[in-house]
């Protein structure tokens, strides 16, 4: 699941796991694009944590083929998206973010809500996370549901894109390198990569931990060192950036706080308690608590606890294409988890 990039990049460090709504969350960590990015990722990793990481991979690779073989054109979003719910819990995981379902020039951003009555339908991104222990395997690929033969483009421009970042991606290697093959492989088919959306590094708990891989060669030069990192590029026909759209019912905890109401200080403890620092959304709150549920969300967001992300929609409404892959780099050892 990716972020737009806003000219840094944001941290939201939770590294233990709280044990009420008041516990601390840290604060946005941002830095201007020229200067190294604070590296969240390169603590130590555990031998429990390795495996952790592996297996979530394991499973949303599991997960991509069982999405794969059910999606079809006219089903409903809903029902994708309970479905694969389902089989992560089934697989003995957890989704670490609700499955993303968006349609042409929706770039991102887009699951549906408990009464969505959308169809899949045109060029469908598919993006979703598995967590074991808080530590995610987060995966995307892209369907064309109206055999459209641009689509097809945009997807393989997508794929080549990918692989040229878990290609070049290793210890010591800078992130504008990534990001130069990515953005080559992307033009090499007559498209745009979109320059405002990106791919992350990833820590416990942490979907977005502080480094962003870029996907164009840009100025920033430090070098990766151990840790877990997402490749996450983006193809359009468009204008090449996205822009803010309608909320999309996608939340995470951006802050320590409380509200007055009874209900609502219940629903909050349970995000605290379930989700920490990854984003869930409202329909998984109202499937938990019912209607009472959402309004409870209303009066946590309004008392400025929750971060909800809008749909990202491609600027000049190009289709948009997308592919991604969790990559667990080691002193001796790189790893493409999900694939």
């Amino acid at each position: 699941m990716t972020e737009k990039h806003y000219g840094g990049a944001s941290s939201h460090g939770m590294k233990e796991k709280p044990s009420s709504a008041s516990n601390k969350i840290a604060d946005t960590k941002k830095k201007n694009d020229n200067e190294p990015l604070e590296d969240n990722s390169t603590s130590e990793l555990s031998s429990q944590d390795i495996r952790d990481i592996k297996l979530a991979g394991e499973i949303a690779k599991k997960v991509v083929d069982y999405a794969k073989s059910i999606i079809k054109k006219g089903m409903p979003l809903i029902e994708i998206a309970n479905k694969v719910d389902t089989k992560i819990e089934e697989l003995k995981a957890k989704p670490a973010f609700p499955i993303n379902l968006s349609i042409n020039e929706i770039a991102a951003h887009n699951t549906p809500s408990w009464n969505d009555e959308t169809l899949a339908s045109g060029l469908l991104k598919v993006d979703l996370g598995v967590q074991i222990n808080g530590w995610t395997a987060d995966t995307a690929f892209s369907l064309d549901l109206e055999n459209n033969e641009e689509n097809k483009k945009l997807i393989k421009s997508a794929e080549l894109a990918v692989k040229a970042g878990t290609d070049k991606i290793n210890l010591g290697v800078k992130v504008n390198e990534i990001g130069k093959d990515i953005e080559k492989a992307i033009k090499s088919q007559g498209f745009s990569p979109i320059i405002n959306l990106s791919g992350h590094s990833i820590t416990q708990y942490d979907l977005h931990a502080g480094i962003t891989i870029p996907n164009v060669d840009n100025s920033q030069v430090f070098a990766l060192e151990e840790g877990v990192y997402a490749i996450e590029p983006f193809a359009t026909n468009g204008l090449g950036t996205v822009r803010d759209g309608k909320p999309s019912g996608i939340y995470k905890l951006d802050r320590e706080g409380n509200v007055r109401d009874n209900f609502a200080r219940e629903v909050l403890q349970y995000i605290v308690d379930e989700y920490q620092t990854l984003p869930f959304c409202s329909r998984w709150i109202y499937k938990k608590f019912g209607s009472r549920g959402l309004l409870a969300l209303r009066l946590i967001e309004q008392a400025g606890v929750l971060h909800h992300y809008s749909q990202l929609v491609e600027s000049g409404k190009g289709k948009v294409a997308q592919a991604e892959h969790t990559v667990l780099l080691l002193n001796k050892e790189k790893v493409i988890t999900t694939q």
